[in-house]
């Protein structure tokens, strides 16, 4: 029954996801510390520094009134863990800082759960690491806090724009 409800919630998270890119624009990701598919330094896991990585964001359309970051494993055995959702992004942002958060951005709450950015964890193997990036035609009106699923609601029809940046950490590494 628990894998059930595990396996029918972790659908519902890749659907919601898939939906909201439904034949919308690229937005690149990338950091500066990792590239797409590669090793995601130590620094940025909850056992180093617990740092978010240095994020570049590109091709952001005209249209977007703020931006959406959300970094999440899907590997782990429950399903899909969230790290970090952050929203209210200014638009014209093109670099999000290790180690900061853009003026005027506000956070949720992660599944550790605290507030901001919990870096990757992995309890066995090899993960993954999504750092994905959504362009809204609006702002969010969430409270600090707020939790991943409530986002996703928020979200629903108002991406215009999303791109994606994967990294791996391994457990023990």
């Amino acid at each position: 029954m628990q894998k059930t409800i595990v396996a029918a919630a972790f659908a519902i998270a890749v659907a919601t996801t898939a939906s909201f890119a439904a034949g919308e624009a690229k937005v690149k990701i990338t950091s500066s510390a990792f590239q797409e598919g590669g090793d995601i330094p130590s620094k940025f896991s909850r056992d180093g520094g617990n740092a978010n990585p240095p994020l570049r964001i590109e091709g952001t359309p005209a249209n977007a009134k703020s931006l959406v970051l959300i970094v999440d494993d899907p590997d782990v055995p429950v399903g899909l863990f969230t790290h970090w959702v952050v929203w209210n992004i200014d638009p014209k942002t093109n670099e999000i800082p290790e180690k900061d958060l853009p003026k005027g951005a506000v956070e949720g709450s992660n599944d550790y759960p605290n507030l901001g950015y919990g870096g990757p964890q992995p309890p066995s193997g090899t993960h993954r690491y999504y750092f994905k990036i959504f362009a809204l035609d609006q702002t969010l009106d969430l409270r600090s806090g707020a939790k991943r699923q409530e986002l996703d609601k928020a979200m629903r029809g108002h991406v215009v724009a999303q791109g994606q940046l994967m990294g791996r950490v391994t457990h023990g590494r």
